[in-house]
């Protein structure tokens, strides 16, 4: 076993593959089967920057690298890629995608130079990666499209999703002016929601949601929000009042359970008032 730790790593699981000797779980393993837990790894790479707990941002990033060993390694196996191929392209891909930073051999530019705003490097960054994808399909790596919103994951959040192909849209200039007009639209697509719930159609009420929460994330871009982020901190908002609610409830001798709808509307309001 060698002295430096990510050889040690990718030592570890290469004889946790090992077919004879290694771990029968992750000898079974395939690149299709463990795309669950990497994304569960990454979530929790996530709720551990919520948390504020370096201790445990450390075993969790573990964790998530854990997880591209894993599949660097079945690609070895494979004969299509190894860990130190990973490492190389986006080392490579740093480097292309910063011009403003590096030379194209990786060193930094001289000091004194003007720094672009962050609006110009992201739009860059978007031109750049349209230059990879074209010269890409040129190559036959990817199939070449006009789909004019293309490129963005499914399996991303939804509303991490949505945010990626409204900015996007934006990017041909089709866009709200103001976070204010987005207001407007949000109100309407409320307005259609309520239509829909009179109607009593449940594909349409989820037709009409899907367009609500849509404009909702664009409402959450033109105010420079992660809806994303947003919504896990309100959940997580959420979930602190409800216990707190539930432990005054307690505190007066009630349950949950036991408790109508009064009864904990106003041990929420309380908690409210507590915060504030």
């Amino acid at each position: 076993m060698t002295n430096h730790p990510i050889d040690t790593l990718l030592h570890l699981m290469a004889m946790l593959r090992d077919p004879v000797r290694g771990c029968s779980w992750d000898v079974a393993q395939t690149p299709a089967s463990i795309v669950p837990f990497t994304i569960e790894e990454a979530y929790e790479v996530a709720d551990a920057v919520d948390r504020g707990d370096p201790d445990e941002l450390r075993d969790e990033l573990g964790d998530l690298l854990l997880q591209v060993v894993f599949q660097a390694r079945m690609a070895e196996e494979a004969a299509r890629f190894d860990f130190t191929d990973v490492v190389g392209g986006i080392v490579a891909k740093l480097i292309r995608r910063h011009p403003h930073v590096f030379e194209v051999d990786g060193t930094l530019l001289p000091i004194g130079r003007p720094r672009d705003d962050p609006a110009t490097v992201e739009a860059a960054w978007a031109r750049i990666k349209s230059e990879e994808r074209a010269e890409a399909a040129a190559r036959g790596r990817v199939q070449p499209t006009d789909m004019p919103l293309d490129g963005i994951p499914l399996a991303i959040p939804a509303l991490t999703r949505a945010e990626k192909i409204s900015r996007k849209a934006a990017g041909y200039g089709f866009d709200w002016p103001n976070a204010r007009e987005v207001i407007a639209k949000v109100r309407e697509e409320t307005d259609e929601v309520e239509e829909s719930l009179g109607a009593g159609d449940p594909a349409a009420i989820a037709e009409e949601i899907g367009d609500l929460l849509f404009s909702v994330a664009n409402l959450a871009r033109h105010a420079g929000i992660d809806a994303e982020e947003a919504l896990r901190q309100g959940t997580r908002k959420f979930e602190r009042r409800f216990t707190a609610m539930a432990a005054r409830l307690e505190a007066d001798g009630r349950t949950l359970a036991s408790s109508d709808l009064p009864a904990m509307e106003a041990a929420w309001q309380a908690v409210k008032r507590g915060e504030g």
